[in-house]
């Protein structure tokens, strides 16, 4: 059986409007910048595809596209871009990629057709009543979503079809599967891989990258 081909697609177009430093990607931990980390993590990849803001450029190995103004739309054109059966789609804002959590999710997408990493939550979950402590919502039943997530290429391009004939937005790719009827695996994610969202985000990533030896 020949090997499968593998695309790893980067939505880097984001505007960290919540950190407020400028485009997410380019932020600096550990001496390298978010794309950078992503980059690195996703060497052995068979093609790895960046959705960049506008005017941006990228001086590294590694096929670029116009990101778009939506997370969804920059996926879409890196789909658009990719040659890989099977697609990884990851976000840039989580710099610390845990191989063998990688190997877990493509295991399962080649099973499944669809798979995304997740964790559980750590914390009490509650539901807020007009600024009041809620109803207290069982976390066993939740999870934490991850990426990378992986989907074989044409199951994730004929949703992505579907969602842009309907006119719907979705916040990450395993919704758009799920909605045209295809299960979304969940498969054991890590923690290390959280995502820098916040400007104290960044404090907990240089603490990380001063130890990450992946």
């Amino acid at each position: 059986m020949p090997a499968v081909r593998v695309s790893v697609l980067l939505p880097a177009a984001g505007l960290g409007v919540r950190i407020g430093q400028g485009p997410k990607a380019f932020l600096r931990v550990g001496g390298k910048s978010l794309l950078e980390w992503a980059l690195e993590a996703f060497a052995w990849a068979d093609e790895v595809v960046v959705a960049l803001p506008p005017g941006a450029e990228l001086a590294l190995p590694a096929k670029t596209v116009p990101g778009g103004q939506t997370r969804q739309q920059s996926v879409f054109n890196l789909l658009q871009a990719a040659s890989g059966s099977l697609v990884l789609v990851h976000d840039v804002a989580r710099p610390f990629v845990v191989p063998e959590a990688v190997q877990r999710l493509m295991e399962a997408v080649r099973k499944t057709g669809a798979a995304t990493l997740a964790v559980d939550v750590p914390d009490t979950l509650v539901q807020e009543e007009a600024g009041q402590y809620g109803t207290a919502i069982p976390r066993e039943r939740y999870r934490l979503v991850q990426t990378p997530q992986g989907f074989k290429r044409e199951l994730l391009w004929q949703a992505h079809l579907r969602a842009r004939a309907e006119g719907r937005e979705y916040t990450d790719d395993a919704q758009l599967v799920q909605a045209m009827g295809h299960p979304v695996a969940l498969v054991e994610g890590d923690r290390r891989m959280f995502k820098v969202t916040y400007p104290e985000d960044l404090l907990l990533a240089e603490g990380m990258a001063k130890v990450w030896t992946f």
